[in-house]
């Protein structure tokens, strides 16, 4: 692969990634970014967003709702999606070695890697219940 022009706004979006926990989708990473670069197209936003995604320095998570998230921390871990204020939390958790293997046993192919979305409510939703 040829070697990749630097470029400022791509920058700012692996360094925006790489501080929140928020997982926050490309809008949201949009209008963060426009705080530095008021004339940054939401385009390339997409593009940027796509392009760190494609070479390992981000992770794209697609949820249930369709909804298209993106992921500073790029090592193997499984997430949780509250239900009801619909955020995403990583999951301090070692990954699952056992499942891999037995999909491979399972399929036909090669299997290198797997994702995993658990489902509840955050305790900052319980306590509001309350």
């Amino acid at each position: 692969m040829a070697s990749l022009k630097y470029s400022r706004q791509r920058e700012v979006i692996k360094s925006y990634l790489s501080t929140t926990d928020s997982h926050p989708t490309a809008d949201t990473v949009y209008m963060h970014v426009r705080e530095q670069f008021p004339h940054i197209s939401l385009g390339t936003v997409y593009r940027n967003l796509n392009l760190l995604t494609d070479i390992g320095e981000a992770i794209k998570i697609t949820t249930p709702d369709g909804a298209v998230r993106f992921d500073g921390v790029t090592s193997p871990h499984y997430h949780a999606l509250c239900t009801e204020c619909e955020r995403l939390f990583d999951l301090d958790m070692n990954v699952s070695e056992s499942i891999i293997e037995e999909a491979r046993a399972c399929f036909p192919g090669t299997i290198h890697s797997h994702s995993a979305i658990f489902y509840g409510v955050c305790s900052h939703c319980l306590g509001k219940k309350h």
